[in-house]
Parts: structure tokens; sequence; C-alpha cells
């Protein structure tokens, strides 16, 4: 991580993490409260309606600052969708240099995403993070803080009003830049 840390200060790069998470009707089942003897029950329509979401975790190589950029969208990312998520990136640095870490998924190597890749090179470096290392990103803090807060215990009707409360989430964790900078120290990784 240090040398492509290097590489993104010397360009004057945001070195970003993306990863992809879904959410679903089926809500995440944390711990709550009830009156002694009365077992808490979350009632929920149990479809497997789903919908998915993309975070990326942007730094400053330098630890000056830290943003959230969020996408979701109703289908599961392919190629095309993830380039639509990088141009919106894009569009949310300003066009400023990026040094992006993202997983092995296969659309991150398709042909496609390749091709697109190649023509991206004048503001966009990619290095993958290494097979089964989902410890070493930080997005995979942001998704345990949603489904811990707004979405634990979350039972809701369609799957718009389960996004509606992710981008609840996702609005607190951008008012809160030190939770990105934990995120990014509890991978054990620092600027």
């Amino acid at each position: 991580m240090a040398q492509d840390q290097g590489g993104a200060l010397k360009r004057g790069a945001w070195l970003c993490f993306l990863d992809e998470s879904g959410v679903s009707l089926r809500p995440p089942t944390r711990r709550t409260w009830a009156p002694k003897g009365q077992t808490p029950i979350l009632r929920h329509r149990g479809h497997w309606k789903r919908a998915s979401m993309a975070g990326i975790c942007c730094y400053r190589p330098d630890g000056s600052r830290a943003r959230l950029c969020f996408h979701s969208q109703p289908d599961s990312y392919n190629s095309q969708a993830l380039i639509g998520v990088l141009r919106q990136l894009r569009r949310f640095l300003r066009g400023a240099p990026v040094t992006l870490v993202w997983d092995n998924l296969p659309a991150h190597h398709s042909r496609v995403m390749g091709a697109w890749l190649d023509s991206q090179r004048h503001w966009l470096q990619v290095e993958y993070l290494p097979g089964y290392a989902h410890d070493l990103d930080p997005v995979e803090g942001l998704w345990a803080n949603l489904k811990e807060v707004e979405l634990a215990n979350l039972c809701r009707d369609t799957i718009a009003e389960v996004l509606d409360a992710a981008w609840q989430g996702i609005a607190r964790v951008r008012q809160e830049s030190t939770l990105l900078f934990s995120f990014l120290r509890y991978c054990g990784l620092n600027l």
C-alpha cells in the first residue's frame, strides 16, 4: 500500500477504495431490547428483492481530507454499471486524479472494463487488493456501520424504503469525516 500511497501523493491523486454490497427486504438482525419475558419479533415480507450499493471511501494521501461517494441501483453491478459509478466518482472529485483500489470482482476484470480503464489513464490508476483480503478494504467498515445503525432490524415493505435508510446513513457518515478515517485505521492502514 505504501508504494501506491506514494504514487498518489506524487500525482496529487485521491486514494479511493471501492466496494459493492447489497441490501434486501430481509433486515440485518442485531441485538435489541424488549420487556422481560417478551421476545422481540421482526416481521418482514421475506421477499428476496434486492438492491446493490457501491461505496467509495476517498482519502487525500496527506491525510488532510476524506470524502464518501455512494451509488445505488436496483440490479446487480456489471461492467457497464461500474463504469457509470466511476464516471460519477470523477464528477464527485471534480476531475481530480484518482488511484482506485478495489477487489477482484469479475466485472472489474472484464474486457469492457479493461478497455474503458485503458482510455481513462490520464486521471485513473487502478490497483487490486489481494484475493480474500476484504479486511484491507475500509468500505467494509462503512457497510458494517450502516448495517449496525440505519439498517439494523429495519423491516420495510419496499426496497426503496430500505435504500432511503441507507442514504440517510450515508448522509450521517459524510457529516462525520472522522468515521471515514476510522474505517481506514481499522484495516490497519494509515496515510
